[in-house]
């Protein structure tokens, strides 16, 4: 046997000895407990990264974990393969999105099988798999027959060149992300689902994902935006009522402009009689609908002329038509308060309104000016009338009591939730299953009908969605009444694909989506396992179908991620060569204190470690890590330097001390048998780490599990032969087989070891080893260190005193004279007062 551990055949030989014995493969019907692990799926862009490595080896280590444990393990692997980046590759490589995705999909799951990760192929999908997209289809008229999907006219981020809806992430300065053109707001119809409906529910389930990040429940519960506040009518000068929402009525008399969306009923009949306020209306369509958009952008106003009359004071208001006031917020209308919210107060400075202090951190301070910023804090109500001296909420309870009484307004929770708009004009999506009829309206596709697949001859030489322009696959026949119609042509948002693929993978019947009773053998996923990008919208959407689905009686389950994890990014410093062009880590070499080109020698800036991407090209290629230390190695390096939940910075020192590791366990696995022996500390590390290991790993920290590996490590290292000392070794490659897979497997068939150590049970310890029968104490003669002894667990206070004082150093301090004093804390601490 080679002294040296030959990773990359070892690599080899035992995925193809799990391949062939589909070890990793879950039973449904199995009677052991069942667990669930899942990684967030990939978009199949081209090639694996290091991000991808660390994700996923954390959720190998918990599903081999959990296999060695005993429990069924439920491991899956698939592809969220729809979306515009295939789209922009068809555009610019013309080839059609399937084969660009397909071979996307065989490229990066050839990388991933190089890691070894315990993956169940055998029910590995694509979104974009027509098998997969009908059963969708299928969800999606379940949900429209329930009331669930709706259409209607929405205001959008509009890319005039590529013709197409962009997200509020795909703006970028108010331009489309990809084209760079100006994005207007425009209004469509387009399809939603009713999240609204169910945003108290999804508020409330918040508060039992106890085993979900703190971070993450508080970022989905501002998103979702619970709010109590008051909603009025103005009285207008034109004889006209005006509906305004507010969270913050005890700021009522601090208001001192009104103002309405461009889109709002007001602002439209102004404009009707009114060029320059149909210009000022145009001017606002030209900018993203996001709310950072609405923040930075320039305040706009039209004044409309109009007045509204303060609900207490009379005083007239002046009405404006306003670039930063939505019509899908609140009622399109608000009541200015620029003393008390930032936008309101750069609207006021620009149009030169009156800026007042209603809100103070006490009566006292009243009188004090605000400055070049809002104060949006709360306090006591000061300059408001009847108001002033209660405090924020007093003050607003106050307001809404009165509105109520005299009937001018009514207090209202809202949300800050909208219903999902899920219509995108591209054609590398699920095609949404509903015929136009002029007769019968909106109507769904016949299930037999399923799937509708999306056609293969179409062509991206135009901007805009190619299903429009196609010659014939959006002519259909009114499944009611048979006249002609016309085929949807938009398709679903990818946020739908990823929606509902746990479920999928938990059961794949071939007649629909899922099987209730088999899916829920094994939902909610224990421990789902991904980025914090997706903390907001992902994970809302997917509790949001859960709850449909349950709504509908497809399946009885309200959460569907019982565990979350969100690990950190893997960064890399980042390199630009003089012109200022990024250059790759492979392209730069240390020269002295400085960087260098490999490639002709000139100086290279080195900048800040950031998270790899590759715009910046500092992106490190896990396949050549594979290729030269094993896909061990990379592993152990994944889980040793970092917390994961911190971000992890790439070092090539890094996976050279994983590869020096991986040949130190070879090295003792080579280690011959001895024919007897006791060494019982050691025995007591090998409980200990058993406990720690085992801890650590339950708990997702798996740093802290490498160091208890190591620290075992070297104690083998320093342990004579012995049979405890081979019991540690054989027990360190069960230790280290969930992220060292290939190395256990094959030093465990070195050692003699039958079957695969990855269906071996995990070692179980011995809880009385976890307990020191010996302490050391510290002699302390006046409060100051002056020896240390080692005693049996639980000495009296006597005997510990008697030991100390008979220590050779002790009595040289006590210089024959008797102590005055002596204080013992057992187990811990004898202090000497001399």
């Amino acid at each position: 046997m080679s002294e040296r551990f030959d990773a990359k055949a070892a690599d080899r030989r035992w995925q193809e000895r799990w391949a062939e014995a589909d070890l990793f493969a879950a039973d449904s019907d199995s009677d052991k407990p069942k667990s669930y692990v899942l990684e967030m799926f990939p978009y199949p862009s081209g090639r694996i990264h290091m991000g991808h490595v660390r994700n996923y080896t954390m959720g190998d280590v918990l599903a081999r974990y959990r296999r060695m444990k005993g429990f069924e393990v439920l491991h899956p692997m698939g592809w969220d393969a729809f979306g515009m980046p295939a789209e922009n590759a068809a555009m610019e490589r013309k080839v059609h999105p399937g084969a660009w995705t397909y071979q996307n999909i065989e490229t990066m799951k050839g990388q991933l099988k190089r890691l070894g990760f315990a993956l169940d192929w055998g029910r590995e999908f694509a979104t974009c798999d027509p098998e997969y997209y009908g059963h969708e289809q299928a969800l999606f008229l379940d949900l429209f027959d329930a009331g669930l999907v709706f259409r209607k006219e929405s205001e959008v981020n509009w890319d005039p060149v590529d013709m197409t809806v962009l997200a509020n992430e795909q703006v970028i300065d108010g331009k489309g992300w990809r084209s760079g053109a100006e994005v207007e707001r425009r209004k469509l119809s387009q399809w939603f689902l009713r999240i609204t409906q169910f945003a108290d529910e999804l508020l409330e389930g918040l508060g039992t994902l106890d085993k979900w990040p703190d971070k993450v429940r508080l970022m989905q519960e501002n998103w979702i935006g619970k709010s109590q506040g008051l909603e009025f009518r103005f009285a207008l000068s034109n004889g006209e009522s005006l509906a305004v929402y507010t969270t913050r009525p005890d700021t009522i008399f601090g208001s001192s402009f009104v103002a309405v969306a461009a889109d709002h009923p007001l602002a439209q009949g102004v404009a009707a009689g009114n060029d320059e306020a149909a210009s000022f209306i145009e001017a606002c369509k030209r900018g993203g609908t996001t709310a950072a958009e609405l923040e930075t952008t320039e305040k706009m106003g039209f004044d409309t002329g109009i007045t509204a009359a303060h609900p207490f004071s009379g005083e007239p208001l002046p009405v404006y038509i306003a670039n930063f006031v939505l019509m899908d917020y609140g009622t399109g209308a608000i009541f200015g308060v620029p003393g008390h919210d930032q936008r309101d107060h750069e609207f006021a400075s620009k149009y030169g309104l009156p800026i007042k202090r209603v809100v103070a951190p006490s009566l006292e301070d009243a009188g004090e000016a605000i400055g070049d910023e809002a104060d949006d804090r709360a306090g006591v109500a000061v300059n408001s009338s009847f108001l002033d001296g209660m405090d924020t909420e007093v003050a607003k309870a106050e307001i809404v009591r009165r509105a109520e009484a005299d009937g001018w307004g009514e207090g209202r929770t809202v949300f800050r939730l909208r219903d999902w708009g899920v219509s995108r004009q591209r054609y590398w999506g699920t095609p949404i299953p509903i015929i136009h009829c002029d007769s019968c309206g909106p109507v769904g596709v016949p299930r037999e009908q399923l799937p509708i697949k999306l056609p293969e001859d179409v062509s991206f030489d135009l901007p805009g969605n190619p299903l429009d322009r196609h010659p014939s696959w959006n002519k259909a026949d009114c499944p009611q009444c048979g006249s002609a119609a016309r085929r949807e042509t938009d398709t679903l948002d990818t946020f739908v694909d990823s929606s509902w693929y746990f479920i999928r993978f938990a059961s794949q019947p071939k007649d629909q989506p899922f099987n209730k009773a088999e899916a829920e053998k094994w939902l909610p996923v224990g421990q789902y396992i991904g980025g914090v990008e997706h903390a907001i919208l992902h994970l809302l959407y997917a509790r949001f179908i859960t709850r449909a689905l349950a709504h509908i009686g497809k399946i009885d389950m309200a959460e569907p991620f019982a565990g979350l994890f969100t690990q950190g990014m893997v960064t890399h410093e980042t390199y630009q060569a003089g012109d200022g062009s990024w250059l790759s880590p492979d392209e730069v070499q240390k020269n002295g204190e400085d960087w260098i080109r490999i490639e002709g020698g000139e100086p290279v800036k080195s900048g800040r470690v950031e998270k790899m991407s590759k715009s910046k090209k500092n992106v490190v290629d896990p396949i050549p890590i594979v290729d030269q230390y094993g896909a061990d190695a990379a592993r152990w390096f994944m889980l040793s330097d970092s917390p994961p939940e911190r971000d992890l910075e790439w070092s090539l020192g890094g996976i050279e001390g994983a590869g020096r590791f991986v040949q130190r366990v070879w090295r003792l696995a080579n280690s011959e048998r001895s024919s007897g022996g006791e060494d019982k500390a050691l025995s007591q590390k090998l409980h200990r780490t058993i406990a720690a290991v085992g801890e650590a790993v339950e708990g997702l920290q798996f740093n802290k599990s490498v160091a208890a590996i190591y620290e075992l490590t070297n104690a083998i290292e320093k342990a004579q032969p012995s049979a405890a000392r081979d019991d540690a070794i054989d027990n360190l490659l069960k230790l280290i087989a969930p992220m060292a897979p290939h190395l256990a497997e094959e030093a465990h068939a070195l050692r003699g070891g039958t079957g695969y150590i990855a269906d071996a049970e995990w070692p179980s310890f011995d809880a009385a080893m976890l307990v020191d029968d010996e302490v050391t104490m510290v002699i302390q003669v006046n409060g100051k260190l002056r020896d240390k002894m080692q005693v049996a667990a639980g000495t009296s206070k006597d005997d510990a005193e008697a030991m100390a004082l008979a220590l050779p150093k002790i009595q040289e301090q006590l210089g024959g004279n008797a102590p005055r004093k002596v204080i013992v804390v057992p187990d811990r601490l004898v202090n000497i007062v001399a």
